[in-house]
């Protein structure tokens, strides 16, 4: 696959490019390649650079400082994304987090993330699309297209096979080269060809036996030799290892600064023979490429001049979630909720919502809208009534509800430094962002102070995150003053490490009492970044489980319906670690259980990232999926439950019991992990396995039925034609699947080839079309190390699920 033939504009770009490259000495360029601090590469005033600059996304764009005080959109999480299996959607998105960068001075966004569900323990789940490597393709173009059509780089990321958290940082994934083709570098492919992306990020692990971050085979030779990439290959933060390794491997900007492989390391490898000048050129090329496409560059005419019309993000976030709920479930259609009935509202995270997962991708919103907030608004007064039920929380969140807190910085003498406000009682300051006033240099403490009013009267627990020397005061009194260690020593503990109880506090309801915790701030030498990095963490008296579920059945008892929300947490779903089973935390399934044994319309609302077990799901009258619902997830499920519109998702994976997936590894043996499942994981897996999941890929309900009448197949062109025999207006996902009829490899089953959206009115017919790709027909020949078709007869499949397939049509290749 060649790269695009270059445009006039893309030609004047690179001679511009070219004679900003021919003033540069060998240490400017080496300077370059490495990151200045925790988000940027440095400024080179003398051929008219500015300063590039990165943030994390894919849900929003987080900018420079991780605080509260620097509010995101935040959007739905990933596979809610996907769940719309709609690409014009997600182009969209990506329209709104480039007016979003550009509001925040970031060029390149660090999204989005298209490594695969293999197994559903995958921790980070949430931040990636889907199982299915077409999917992933399709989802993930639209999104780089939306974002890059507003002016801003993306980096398609983690470059590749970055499918587990465990051991991220040094595991070896064995992955035979057929797998490694056809699912786990497919999405990337797709993107490259689809949307030219302006980056790629490298990940952590390693694949057959190289890092990825010298992975010279899979960089030089596929990403940029077959398939044309022409972009930045930036490595994920602290991944890159080796100076020649690194640079002989393709990866262009080692992040973060100021201690990298590159910089000062990199020009003595030059001078010493090591690494050959023209390979950093090619390197200084592509960065300054990306500059001149993003507009820092003087001389050189950005790729959009002028950014697209003015999108509202709050109102985008709404569509987004709305569309992406995917009902599983919806016996005697309990759905959407009768008029002017009571609706019993049950669940912790209905009131206190969880809107994304947690690690590097997090945002924080202006505003939140929770369950709670969201039905309350749409339903008549005196119709819905709340009980707390489960709490899925199992350890400590940070502080927020009822503290009110600034950040004081002194230095060894005890001075004010610095202050800023803390709206949390979280503090993550990285490289350069520290309050004004304040350098790492002078910074010895940083007490977060203030005071805090609870809500309920009773014992409150106060923890601490974080590493280091802490000390923790309450209304007075010092509970804890002592030096902090939790964990393995993992670099990224004081971001992804459990908070730790330190204090157990009587206090009554609506009594303020001052709250002070400091910490001694020690940066190692050998640090790559500087970070100051700690929280304050929080929980208002815990009621007796049995109690709780106790009220909540009272509650639902006395409503015509009961909606039941339940939860993961950041301790089940996030970056750093892997889920070590699929159960719901806490007493969650023992209340939905109650619930519905106390009410026949009991609806569940699951809010999570990626599979959960259910094991009352025959015991609900309706299950829907939520997601991570983003900012707007309130209101957006007071959309789908009252029926002002219709659940639009599908299922992007599928979703059963652990007991039944096939796929389930993700710890490395002797720090190797083999890919030993080929090119059967997800409903391939599951169907080769010949296993029933709970529900099946593609799965999801509306509030309207449809009838498939007819399927045309002419060449690669599929048409149906497809009837709404409901009551009220819909939508329709039309997937198309692709099965070998006859002899050849060993394949899946069947393989989803295409899709495509259908909205009809009641009564009315409409008619899709879909091409299918040649891929669909492909096989990747480990001997010729090239793609094959494979030859002979095909049943071409219309339906609404991996298992519901309605019309079936043979075809010859």
């Amino acid at each position: 696959m060649a790269g695009a033939q270059p445009t006039p504009a893309d030609q004047a770009r690179e001679a511009v490019v070219e004679a900003a490259l021919r003033t540069l000495d060998l240490d400017t360029k080496a300077r370059l390649l490495a990151g200045q601090d925790m988000w940027s590469l440095p400024a080179l005033p003398g051929i008219g650079l500015r300063s590039l600059v990165m943030s994390d996304g894919p849900v929003g764009v987080r900018g420079v400082r991780w605080t509260a005080d620097d509010p995101s959109v935040a959007l739905p999480s990933p596979t809610a994304l996907a769940a719309t299996w709609d690409p014009e959607l997600a182009r969209r998105a990506g329209v709104l987090l480039a007016q979003e960068a550009r509001r925040k001075g970031v060029h390149v966004l660090l999204a989005p993330t298209v490594n695969l569900h293999r197994s559903p323990l995958g921790g980070r789940h949430f931040e990636c699309y889907s199982e299915d490597p077409y999917l992933t393709g399709v989802i993930g173009t639209g999104y780089v297209r939306g974002v890059q059509s507003g002016g801003v780089g993306t980096t398609v990321k983690h470059f590749v096979a970055n499918d587990a958290e465990t051991d991220r940082l040094t595991v070896n994934n064995l992955v035979p080269e057929r797998a490694l083709r056809e699912l786990y570098l497919a999405p990337f492919e797709a993107i490259v060809r689809d949307a030219r992306p302006w980056g790629v990020m490298t990940a952590y692990n390693t694949v057959n036996g190289t890092t990825m971050t010298e992975h010279h085979h899979l960089v030089n030779e596929v990403l940029r030799g077959e398939w044309g990439f022409d972009g930045v290959n930036v490595s994920d933060w602290t991944a890159a290892r080796d100076t020649t390794g690194a640079i002989e491997g393709g990866l262009d900007v080692a992040m973060p600064g100021p201690r990298t492989v590159y910089g000062e390391a990199l020009a003595r490898a030059v001078r010493d023979g090591r690494v050959g000048e023209a390979t950093v050129d090619a390197a200084v090329r592509r960065v300054l490429r990306l500059a001149a496409r993003a507009g820092i560059l003087d001389g050189a005419e950005p790729v959009v001049a002028a950014p697209p019309a003015p999108v509202d993000g709050e109102a985008l976030a709404r569509e987004i979630a709305r569309r992406s709920f995917v009902l599983l479930r919806n016996e005697r259609h309990v759905l959407p909720l009768k008029p002017h009935g009571t609706v019993a509202l049950i669940g912790a995270a209905a009131r206190d919502a969880r809107i994304l997962g947690g690690g590097s991708a997090t945002v924080f919103p202006a505003r939140i809208v929770s369950p709670l907030d969201g039905l309350t608004a749409a339903l008549a007064d005196g119709t819905l009534r709340y009980a707390v039920g489960a709490d899925p929380a199992t350890e400590l969140p940070v502080a927020e509800a009822g503290f009110t807190l600034r950040a004081v910085c002194r230095d060894a003498a005890g001075e004010v430094i610095g202050t800023r406000s803390a709206p949390g009682g979280l503090i993550q300051w990285m490289g350069t962002d520290l309050p004004e006033g304040v350098t790492h240099e002078t910074l010895h403490t940083v007490e977060l102070t203030g005071t805090f009013t609870p809500r309920e009267s009773g014992t409150h627990t106060f923890g601490i995150k974080g590493t280091g020397d802490f000390t923790l005061t309450v209304g007075g009194t010092t509970y804890y003053d002592d030096d902090q260690r939790p964990g393995d020593g993992d670099p990224f503990e004081a971001f992804f490490g459990a908070p730790v109880p330190r204090a157990r506090i009587g206090l009554t309801a609506g009594e303020p009492v001052d709250v002070s915790l400091t910490h001694v701030v020690r940066l190692p030498e050998n640090l790559p970044m500087r970070v100051v990095a700690f929280a304050l963490a929080h929980c208002g008296p815990r009621r007796d489980a049995d109690e709780l579920i106790a009220e909540a059945v009272e509650t639902a008892r006395n409503a015509d319906t009961a909606v039941v929300m339940v939860a993961t947490t950041d301790r089940v779903e996030s970056e750093g670690f892997d889920r070590r089973d699929l159960r719901l935390p806490g007493r969650q399934d023992d209340l939905v259980r109650a619930v519905a044994a106390a009410n026949p319309n009991t609806v569940v609302v699951v809010n999570a990232g990626s599979p959960v077990e259910m094991p009352w799901r025959d015991e609900a009258a309706a299950v829907l999926l939520g997601w991570f619902p983003g900012q707007e997830g309130g209101a957006a499920l007071a959309d789908v439950l009252t029926g002002a519109h219709e659940p639009g998702g599908r299922l992007p994976t599928t979703w059963g019991s652990l007991a039944d997936a096939p796929v389930t590894q993700v710890v490395p043996a002797d720090g190797e992990l083999r890919y030993d499942e080929g090119v059967f994981i997800g409903y391939a897996a599951w169907e080769k396995a010949g296993r029933t999941p709970s529900y099946p890929f593609g799965h999801g309900l509306g509030y309207t039925d449809w009838a498939y009448e007819s399927l045309d197949v002419d060449g690669t062109t599929v048409r149906v034609r497809l009837r709404n025999t409901g009551e009220r207006p819909g939508r329709e996902v039309v997937q198309i699947y692709v099965a070998p009829a006859g002899p050849g490899p060993e394949r899946p089953a069947r393989r989803l080839a295409g899709f495509a959206s259908a909205d009809a009115g009641p009564g009315e017919s409409t008619e899709v079309t879909v091409e299918l790709p040649r891929r669909a027909f492909e096989v990747w020949d480990e001997t010729a190390k090239a793609w094959a078709c494979v030859k002979g007869s095909y049943e071409i499949a219309a339906g609404r699920s991996i298992a519901d397939r309605r019309l079936t049509a043979p075809i010859n290749v």
